[in-house]
């Protein structure tokens, strides 16, 4: 008997529009021979299965089952493709566990330390996880653009803690352009970074969980026409995207080991992708992405496919269903 695979997309962040994308992906990709698929659209306004005819059929929050022509669907798995809140950073995977429904990503707690970006830095530090320099501040805070400059250097970027896509992110280069760029990324979020510009290759490692162990995929370098890989470099086709990675074997043993370590010790499973700076051979960590994009321009669809795996086999490897 097949399983009901729900299919979780949208959200409530300025991600949902490239969510629903990703979702599209998985739901297209997957194989509708060993499973029934249903999409779910979440919004701040409603949860909805949305057929292959584009009918809406509310969702039943109280027990995440949703009723066609009289007939109750209950789900076997959760396949997690919501960029930002409440998917990525573990709200709804918290709920889930409250229902005893198994899903893809990793559970709430990893979930939502690797989403809140200062607090997945911090918790690696101590294993040797090297970083950029950074300040952190909290809406309200006094801010003292002596102690930025002094601290960091310009340029230095500033980054809203708890969002991702790119969303509210600047490159700062002049002491002037240091408060509109703060008040971007408090339009993004209450809590926000400050970082050290480090100047050096940047790439993209993709971790799985596969046939029951760790695996890194194929490397990705990212070199982006504009300042940095901002919303249009990722999404707008404004970056060259190469994998494998112009780097060396020694950056690629380095930077491998990183990213496994960063998923071993952070106690992760399913779908992910960390993204790195070189400064000579060592890489920096910049950040976690617990569920990275899977559209046609994403990197972890482009780093299967450099590995000899298929859409279809790298979706089902995150579906354990016991």
């Amino acid at each position: 008997m097949k399983k009901n695979i729900a299919i979780i997309m949208g959200g409530y962040s300025s991600e949902a529009d490239i969510s629903v994308q990703s979702g599209n992906v998985v739901y297209n990709n997957l194989d509708s021979e060993k499973f029934d698929l249903y999409r779910i659209l979440i919004s701040r306004d409603k949860w909805v299965y949305q057929d292959e005819n584009e009918q809406e059929h509310p969702m039943n929050m109280a027990d995440f089952t949703t009723t066609v022509n009289g007939y109750k669907i209950k789900f076997d798995f959760i396949f997690n493709a919501i960029h930002g809140h409440p998917g990525e950073d573990g709200t709804l995977l918290a709920y889930f566990d409250l229902l005893g429904l198994q899903y893809s990503s990793a559970p709430f707690y990893q979930m939502a330390v690797a989403f809140n970006k200062r607090d997945c830095l911090s918790l690696l530090k101590p294993y040797g996880i090297k970083s950029a320099t950074s300040i952190y501040l909290n809406k309200g805070d006094h801010i003292s653009i002596e102690e930025i400059e002094q601290k960091l250097g310009l340029p230095c970027f500033v980054k809203p803690n708890r969002a991702g896509s790119s969303f509210g992110i600047s490159k700062v280069y002049k002491e002037e352009e240091l408060l509109p760029a703060l008040e971007k990324a408090f339009s993004e979020d209450h809590e926000i970074l400050i970082e050290q510009f480090l100047d050096g290759t940047e790439v993209s490692v993709g971790v799985i969980t596969w046939k029951g162990s760790i695996k890194v995929l194929p490397i990705t370098e990212i070199d982006t026409e504009n300042d940095f890989f901002d919303y249009e470099a990722k999404y707008m086709g404004q970056s060259n995207e190469i994998t494998p990675a112009r780097i060396t074997e020694t950056q690629r043993k380095n930077v491998s080991e990183m990213a496994a370590k960063i998923y071993k010790t952070m106690g992760l499973r399913g779908l992910s992708r960390a993204d790195f700076i070189f400064i000579g051979d060592q890489p920096h960590f910049i950040e976690l992405n617990m569920v990275p994009g899977l559209s046609a321009e994403s990197i972890i669809p482009k780093q299967a496919k450099e590995a000899g795996i298929s859409l279809a086999a790298l979706f089902e490897s995150t579906i354990q269903i016991n």
